[in-house]
């Protein structure tokens, strides 16, 4: 049987890194083109066989404009704060409601701020944060410092690795 502190040596707090795209402007151009390329799609009938399709110079501008919104994305690495303080967390955040676990204001804000180690932020920066980005990226920041604090499960799962892997003839063990 192991020892407890051979076990601890080895422990490292669970991590998760998630991307969050920063250029809201450019998700937003993205989505009007390419309203823009289906309406030419459907509508455009050439006058004859040596017209270019419009759309083309559509889905150009959406394939730069999709490179420049890759180049906003900003990596944030959650990690595990500790039970103690994970604890006091929820404590310092508790709702109104009974049926519910922590205050759903303010508890987000707090959790991201202090289980992100890069960047590190405070909670009035990740305040100042979730006035650019949308409900669905700061979804995606709290998921991940959610499951960071709450995953059960023991080594991921990569469902996309195991299909690369079984159809090069060798399966994920």
């Amino acid at each position: 049987m192991p020892d407890i502190k051979a076990l601890l040596a080895k422990a490292k707090p669970r991590e998760r890194i998630v991307k969050v795209m920063l250029d809201g402007a450019t998700a937003g151009e993205i989505e009007r083109l390419e309203a823009e390329l289906l309406e030419v799609q459907e509508d455009w009938q050439p006058s004859d066989l040596t017209e270019a399709h419009p759309g083309r110079a559509i889905a150009a501008q959406i394939a730069e404009l999709r490179e420049k919104a890759r180049e906003s994305e900003a990596e944030f690495r959650f990690r595990y704060i500790g039970d103690e303080e994970y604890s006091s967390l929820l404590a310092a955040h508790p709702s109104a409601s009974k049926e519910e676990l922590f205050d759903s204001d303010s508890f987000p804000r707090a959790l991201i701020a202090a289980s992100c180690v890069d960047p590190v932020m405070t909670a009035d920066e990740a305040k100042e944060l979730f006035k650019v980005i949308n409900q669905g990226q700061i979804q995606r920041l709290f998921d991940a410092a959610w499951d960071v604090h709450n995953a059960a499960g023991l080594v991921p799962f990569s469902l996309a690795a195991s299909a690369l892997l079984a159809a090069a003839g060798g399966g994920e063990k």
